[in-house]
């Protein structure tokens, strides 16, 4: 398993935020610039926290997840009166778990997360995972101090989350999730943890239970439409069980025939009072936990059944193989009794494969290797955990549907070099698993946010280490892509593509739709094959260089452009200028704002009304030599060279001659200048210098490609051995960052 990083907590007297899980990505970098630093001294591990509290014989009370309103619903007041308390104001011999885990302890209460209770009761099946999620050595006894711990996976890293044990009654009362033991409270408090991951308990009500097994595991899920499922599904389902696959399944609440084609996901959201039952007992909208598989014999036939599970933990199953139906005099007594002794009364029910298949709609599942897909044999392989961003107006292009956006989108380069060993099909091939993850979503439900539509392409490329444009697309065919787009958290697909070195686009439906994401290829290794399949980004390549500073990625050299000359005109700003300048011949920002409105307002090509203050700033940092803080005659003549080279190239994009381009088109402006960037960088700069209708105007053209010349000049300035990585002390990284 990955090794842990602990999602610190605070005590009373401790109390500071803390950065969320999964923030180790270049964007979470830059955009917490601004925000105080943090005292890594501060985060305590779950073991500090309890032996603190322990000593001080006080309670713990965590301050980021309160006992209050706030961390029940964030849409509504409450609907009855909650009072928080601890299992021992509960009951008598509270315990954390009694007789082991398992699946009779998750009885779901008031919250419509049986999607989340699913997923816990597929979990209690594997001890070893269980006991990952839920560290046993925790009681209300030994050590107590009112504080308990869990462990999740999230966005490529298990994190540990820790609670306080107090949990929200009425009436002395649990009121969501319960064991059917009163003083037991291990599935209670796991929820408050899940709960508290998302920010609160409404943000789990409705989900998919793939969301929450993969949680559990970091597995890699699949999802399939029971009316298209393969016709080995049943083989499929019973080699992922024997391999500890977490399965569930659902029913639809509105079955048509156009949402299945259209792939819209509702979220599994089933309270009580809400149930729309089948003629046969079953919810709809509502998720079952699928735990087995077997084959019996029946009046000479061969039958296939399947156990299910109910998290409300009782069974509403009125069809064949119900507990009282005539199908279990088909079969010998013996059969019948093993059977009826694999199910836990009350909870589980068992029905024929075939009626699974008529009565479910869809299946979720849960492999916790790539292995326990749909191939028999096993293979060795190797995974990538890429963090990426759809940006508004410079990487958030899109479908192929929308070809002049959708080459703007992050690309992420795979190279496979050996063919599986003796494929069933006779083709040579290289077997891969694309899974595509969109982050953060049910956190941000607060504000509004639902799941986006998302999939991915794959294109075959040659030798091309730079970002593939838009001419690219437009001319060639996919080699790959998802079934369908789909408005899960995961979208994944497992494909099969010749050796060769390819490209992944991984897109949202619809363009300028914000979010973040990983992307996890994970490639399958034969037996005679080395393991030398590489995951490249836009051309930055292995997890030494992902891992290297923020500051590093700005290290490509910029091309010197040709300085023409100076011409008749441009000899006719020297009268302006010296007008301005005074004895000195020194200009400072406010007298720069004017001389550039003077001379630009003879320049007929350029229709722009001047430059803002701040850009005028950005200029004299970026030609100021000598550290006065304004502008020679020198400087300013090499100042006006450099604007009118890059002015051609902004004219060369403003076709419509409104002194504005598309912030899509920057990204070549920004290579026609010379500066060679990455994705992140071209996200950047359509987040701070776009409009709200995605144009940069010229001054932020101007004012950009100033700051990036600054950087790049301030970077080679410190990079005295030429290695692409320099080291800064706090005053240096101020010198860099504050003056550009």
């Amino acid at each position: 398993l990955p090794p842990l990083n602990s999602e610190a907590s605070f005590g009373p007297d401790d109390k500071a935020d803390y950065p969320p899980a999964g923030t180790n990505s270049i964007y979470s970098a830059i955009l917490s610039r601004n925000e105080t630093v943090k005292d890594a001294k501060r985060l305590k591990t779950f073991l500090e926290l309890r032996d603190k509290y322990v000593k001080k014989n006080v309670v713990f009370e965590d301050p980021l997840f309160p006992a209050n309103d706030s961390s029940l619903f964030y849409s509504h007041k409450p609907l009855m009166k909650f009072e928080w308390k601890r299992p021992s104001e509960i009951c008598e011999n509270p315990q954390f778990i009694v007789d082991g885990a398992n699946r009779t302890d998750i009885c779901q209460g008031e919250l419509g997360d049986c999607w989340l209770l699913a997923a816990i009761a597929c979990l209690t099946v594997n001890e070893k995972l269980l006991y990952r999620v839920i560290p046993p050595d925790q009681s209300f006894t030994e050590n107590y101090a009112g504080i308990f711990h869990f462990q999740f996976w999230r966005y490529g890293e298990w994190i540990d989350v820790v609670v306080d044990d107090r949990i929200p009654t009425c009436n002395n009362q649990l009121v969501f999730t319960k064991s059917f033991r009163k003083n037991e409270f291990w599935s209670a408090l796991l929820e408050k943890a899940y709960a508290k991951l998302h920010g609160s308990y409404e943000a789990l009500k409705g989900g998919n239970t793939l969301e929450a097994m993969e949680d559990f595991t970091g597995g890699v899920t699949e999802f399939f439409e029971l009316c298209e499922a393969p016709t080995d599904l049943y083989n499929i389902m019973n080699k992922a069980l024997a391999r500890g696959s977490l399965m569930g399944c659902s029913i639809d609440v509105s079955g048509s025939e156009r949402e299945r084609k259209n792939r819209k996901i509702n979220p599994i959201n089933d309270l009580h009072e809400m149930e729309a039952r089948t003629d046969q007992g079953l919810v709809k909208g509502h998720a079952y936990s699928i735990i087995g598989l077997c084959d019996e014999v029946a009046k000479n036939t061969k039958i296939r059944l399947i156990r299910l599970r109910n998290p409300w933990g009782w069974v509403l199953w009125k069809g064949p193989w119900s507990v009282n139906s005539n199908e279990w005099s088909t079969i010998s007594i013996a059969d019948k009794e093993n059977l009826k002794k694999q199910t836990i009364e009350a909870s589980e029910f068992w029905m024929s494969f075939d009626d699974f298949k008529k009565n479910f709609t869809k299946l979720e599942m849960c492999n916790l290797t790539p292995d326990t897909l749909q191939g028999d044999e096993r293979h060795s392989w190797t995974v990538s955990v890429n963090e990426g961003r759809w940006v508004r107006g410079s990487s958030a292009g899109g479908c192929r549907n929308y070809p002049h956006t959708f080459w703007t989108n992050p690309q992420y380069r795979l190279q496979l070099y050996e063919e599986d060993d003796d494929p069933e099909d006779g083709q040579v091939a290289c077997t891969v698993v694309v899974a595509l993850m969109q982050k953060g979503r049910r956190m941000q439900r607060h504000q509004g946010a639902k799941f986006l539509t998302i999939g991915f392409s794959i294109y075959e490329m040659c030798g091309k280490n730079q970002h593939l444009q838009k001419d690219f697309f437009l001319y060639t065919a996919s080699k790959a892509k998802c079934k369908s787009y789909i408005n899960l958290r995961e979208v994944t697909e497992r494909i099969r593509l010749p050796p060769g070195e390819y490209v992944i686009i991984p897109t949202t439906f619809e363009p300028h739709q914000e979010g973040e994401f990983i992307l996890r290829p994970i490639v399958f290794v034969s037996d005679r094959a080395r393991a030398n399949k590489e995951i490249e980004h836009d051309g930055i390549q292995g997890e030494k260089k992902k891992k290297r500073k923020v500051i590093s990625l700005l290290r490509e050299h910029s091309q010197k452009l040709l300085e023409p000359e100076e011409t008749e005109e441009e000899k006719q700003f020297r009268v302006i200028y010296q007008k301005i300048a005074g004895e000195d011949m020194q200009i400072c920002a406010n007298e720069l704002k004017t001389v550039m409105k003077n001379v630009l307002s003879k320049h007929n090509e350029i229709k722009s009304e001047g430059f803002s203050l701040e850009t005028c700033r950005s200029m004299i940092a970026l030609m100021d030599t000598d550290g006065t803080g304004k502008l020679n005659l020198q400087e300013f003549k090499h100042l006006w060279k450099k604007i009118k080279a890059w002015q051609l190239i902004f004219k060369s994009y403003d076709k419509d001659k409104s002194c504005t381009i598309s912030s899509f088109e920057m990204r070549n402006a920004v290579n026609d200048a010379g500066f060679h960037l990455n994705n992140q960088l071209y996200d950047i700069i359509a987040m701070r210098y776009a409009d709200e209708h995605l144009n940069i105007d010229f001054d932020s053209y101007i004012c950009c490609f100033v700051r990036l010349e600054g950087m790049f000049r301030a970077f080679n300035a410190f990079d005295k051995d030429g290695d692409g990585i320099i080291k800064l002390n706090v005053l240096e990284w101020l010198q860099l960052t504050l003056y550009s």
